[in-house]
């Protein structure tokens, strides 16, 4: 009778014992649990770096809208102008900007542009008029230029006018021959008041008043020419 070989370690294909199979495919495992961690350190680091790529450019696309904006609106604290506009404004474009010296003949009264002096008009109330040619300078620093007629705006109507008016990047002054009693004039915009009472004063000065339309808005008002009869 043959002899009980069950005691014996079963052979492998390859002649190898069980014991040993398991021991290389333990090994095996170990490795591919080292393969799969190092993808999955890969991949997380992949994933990592997308993120924060795209949080860079998030930053970076904010940075541009910012610029932007900041170009667009102007890089003063001065706020934009009110967009509206008040009725009975009339506008002027193809307006030349040529610094000459000597008197320049203007189509409007008073003139709202075209060539001028290459000194401006130090802003402010004058009780006296004002040379044309310095002051559309100052509309073209974005100033508004305040005309009345000194026939029909006395005392207590010419104190409320100066009231109404802000204290930088204007120009008030009387003016001879006006169209009517009082009349604002911006770069390239004019309108006709009925007195100092009108309220589209104040609308015309919301619109055009230190406008980023102008043609150079926030250059200087002062530092230039003072004319004669300056009171403030």
């Amino acid at each position: 009778m043959p002899a009980d070989d069950s005691s014996k370690p079963a052979s492998t294909p390859n002649g190898g014992s069980a014991k040993q199979l398991s021991v290389k495919q333990e090994r095996e495992a170990r490795r591919a649990e080292k393969v799969e961690a190092m993808k999955r350190a890969q991949a997380k680091a992949t994933r990592n770096r997308r993120i924060a790529f795209g949080s860079g450019f998030g930053v970076l696309a904010l940075i541009v809208v910012l610029v932007i904006v900041f170009v667009v609106t102007g890089g003063s604290s001065t706020p934009a102008p009110v967009a509206t506009q008040a009725d009975g404004v009339q506008t002027f474009t193809g307006l030349t900007r040529n610094h000459v010296t000597g008197t320049v003949k203007y189509a409007q009264v008073p003139p709202v542009g075209g060539d001028h002096n290459p000194v401006w008009l130090n802003c402010g109330i004058y009780d006296q008029p004002v040379p044309n040619e310095n002051a559309v300078h100052d509309l073209e620093h974005g100033a508004v230029w305040v005309t009345y007629d000194a026939t029909k705006i006395t005392g207590d109507q010419l104190t409320a006018l100066r009231a109404e008016l802000p204290t930088t990047y204007i120009v008030l002054s009387p003016y001879a021959g006006l169209p009517s009693p009082v009349v604002a004039s911006a770069w390239g915009a004019q309108i006709q008041l009925t007195g100092v009472d009108d309220t589209r004063l104040k609308d015309f000065l919301n619109t055009y008043w230190q406008s980023p339309n102008a043609p150079e808005p926030g250059a200087a008002c002062t530092g230039g020419l003072t004319a004669p009869g300056l009171v403030s």
